[in-house]
């Protein structure tokens, strides 16, 4: 998915749309997956029941940190590298998410300097 090149028009509102929807997917399955990845760690490694695997992983990946104590060393590992994976994988969704409107408004910034 390719974004326009400055010099061609500003892209159609409805495509824009799509452009958008396009991307809140890609957005909502890497969260998903990412989330699903926290879930599965968490009930497997440190032996904690699935609604409260999926507490610890959605509070890791947005930031919050872990509700449950670890219980071994595994674990410990386990909720570290999720923890480091979490916080970029957040951010580069948020800006994944945010990339067709950044674009869209810079474009049209663009379009109308040219214009003056």
């Amino acid at each position: 998915m390719e974004f326009e090149h400055h010099s061609e028009k500003l892209l159609p509102k409805r495509k824009f749309y799509w452009r958008i929807v396009n991307y809140s997917t890609i957005t909502l399955l890497f969260l998903s997956i990412s989330l699903g990845i926290g879930v599965l760690g968490y009930h497997y490694l440190n032996d904690l029941p699935w609604i409260d695997a999926l507490v610890n992983a959605s509070m890791i990946l947005t930031g919050m940190g872990p509700v449950d104590p670890l219980k071994n060393d595994s674990a410990k590992w386990f909720a570290s590298l999720y923890a480091i994976f979490s916080g970029i994988a957040f951010l580069s969704s948020v800006a994944v998410f945010l990339s067709p409107m950044v674009h869209r408004f810079l474009h049209k910034l663009h379009i109308d300097e040219s214009n003056n």
